[in-house]
């Protein structure tokens, strides 16, 4: 079992950043790849980054790539998602997952937290 929790939402103006940060418990989380969606009022959900367990590998959507960057600290049993020049086209629910193997854009994800408010103004 894994258990998530976001953090770090808030309302920022456009082009500033904000660090959302995921806490992670579970004994073997870093067996598990991690990964942020996001969702827009009447939109489906999107993928938006992942990293891999061991923190080795990462990859990101097209639409956040040069903006945005995920890391993990295992030892601390956190995940952050960096964002960068933000727009307001990033607004949104955003929200940490753990998927143990798969299709990490498309794929179904094992285990979700409950999503962080990200509201970029104009």
């Amino acid at each position: 079992q894994v258990q998530l929790v976001e953090s770090g939402g808030g309302l920022v103006q456009a082009g500033g950043s904000l660090r959302l940060s995921c806490a992670v418990s579970g004994r073997t989380w870093t067996n598990y790849a991690m990964g942020w969606f996001r969702q827009a009022p009447g939109k489906e959900r999107e993928f938006v980054a992942v990293i891999g367990g061991s923190g080795g590998w990462a990859y990101s959507a097209d639409s956040v790539k040069g903006r945005f960057t995920i890391s993990r600290d295992n030892a601390k049993n956190m995940v952050y998602l960096q964002m960068n020049s933000l727009k307001p086209e990033d607004t949104a629910v955003y929200y940490c997952a753990a998927l143990i193997d798969g299709d990490y854009v498309r794929g179904t994800y094992d285990y979700w937290g409950q999503g962080t408010q990200v509201t970029v103004s104009s």
